[in-house]
């Protein structure tokens, strides 16, 4: 699942998601990437969803993660495997082991949009 980098996370900005963390929560290394049309609305992670995503986290078991793969950034489920990560693409589609260079940072906070 693609998603779509917005920007550094500022606390004190109108996001929702960065709106509730104080500034002692957010890592100068995080910023804010927003899910793409691609999710739909039904699932877990929904279109339009904004994401804190911090670059410094160390990638665990059972993290929501953004890897880099064919230049685009895209969402992914990790396991840890011995000393490997295997990644499973959110919404379905590409599974691999996750190579550090193409690992973008943790999703920390998560903000869904108010649906109608």
């Amino acid at each position: 699942m693609r998603v779509n980098y917005l920007g550094p996370a500022i606390p004190g900005l109108t996001n929702p998601c960065v709106s509730t963390l104080g500034i002692k929560d957010i890592s100068p290394r995080c910023y804010l990437v927003e899910v793409s049309d691609e999710a739909g609305i039904d699932g877990e992670i929904m279109e339009g969803d904004v994401l804190v995503v911090d670059e410094s986290a160390p990638l665990c078991h059972g993290d929501l993660a953004v890897l880099e793969v064919e230049r685009q950034l895209r969402l992914f489920y990790s396991h840890r495997i011995g000393g490997s990560h295997y990644v499973m693409e959110v919404g379905g589609g590409d599974e691999m082991f996750a190579k550090v260079k193409d690992f973008r940072g943790v999703v920390v906070q998560r903000s869904t949009p108010n649906v109608a």
